[in-house]
């Protein structure tokens, strides 16, 4: 009886193991991925250098991308060759190479009525300049000539006559400390800032700007008439004050708007 029972549980468990299919090595699926994988990673990798290269010639070596010419915009007095000469672009050079800051350091150096200037690539042959030349809020005179300066207080161009309508900058700086502190260059762009605030209906009639400190700054009107402006602080509204009383005195000779909660206005 144990015999047959252990025979039944021996011939049990060989027909489980049949039924389950199980008997034997368990086949290893990963082994037939894994060298197509690493192949398929190296020849990407080649095609990807193989790309970059390419992408190396056809933007350095290759006659394809390269300067053939310039084209200039926005100037105003400048031409576009005097521009394009001060630039010196590399004509036949790798658009790609061309140094485009370096072109804007050379222009803004030598050409001073540059006040800004974008260099652009125009692929695939074209490098543009676009520049924004400087405008003269008004004139100093040099010697025989004049300088014109602008709202940065930069003298950026000499002029045999000014144009019209731009105030003549009057500049007498005193020997007290102050002017050691704040200089003529401070003194210029106080002078340059009075100007940008003046209504336009007083800047049109404003023949002159005499400064000597930053502090006392007077302008010279149209039919002899002064006005005593002080400093550039409370610019707007020494200018509102100013238009006032040039309304209501129109025949006065002499304004003062220094303190502009106090004016004051006499002659006629």
């Amino acid at each position: 009886m144990a015999g047959q029972a252990t025979a039944q549980r021996g011939g049990g468990q060989t027909k489980k193991s049949v039924k389950s299919g199980r008997s034997g090595p368990r086949p290893q699926r990963g082994r037939r991925f894994r060298l197509p994988r690493r192949r398929g990673l190296i020849v990407l990798g080649i095609a990807a250098a193989l790309l970059g290269a390419g992408a190396i010639w056809v933007l350095y070596a290759s006659t394809w991308l390269r300067v053939e010419h310039v084209k200039t915009i926005g100037t105003q007095i400048l031409t576009p060759d005097e521009v394009e000469a001060v630039a010196a672009v590399p004509i036949g050079s790798p658009l790609i190479s061309v140094d485009t800051g370096a072109i804007e350091a050379r222009l803004r150096q030598k050409l001073r009525r540059i006040d800004s200037v974008e260099v652009v690539r125009s692929w695939p042959h074209g490098i543009g300049l676009k520049v924004t030349e400087r405008k003269p809020a008004l004139v100093m005179k040099n010697g025989a000539k004049f300088d014109e300066v602008d709202a940065k207080g930069v003298r950026f161009a000499t002029i045999q006559q000014p144009l019209g309508g731009l105030p003549l900058l009057e500049l007498t700086p005193s020997k007290s400390p102050s002017q050691r502190r704040f200089g003529t260059d401070r003194l210029v762009l106080e002078a340059v800032r009075i100007t940008g605030e003046l209504p336009p209906a007083v800047a049109k009639e404003t023949r002159s700007v005499k400064i000597s400190t930053y502090d006392s700054v007077t302008l010279e009107l149209t039919g002899g008439r002064t006005v005593l402006w002080g400093s550039d602080e409370e610019g707007e509204l020494k200018g509102r004050t100013l238009s006032a009383l040039m309304k209501a005195r129109p025949k006065s000779a002499r304004f003062d708007v220094s303190a502009p909660t106090a004016p004051a206005v006499s002659g006629s």
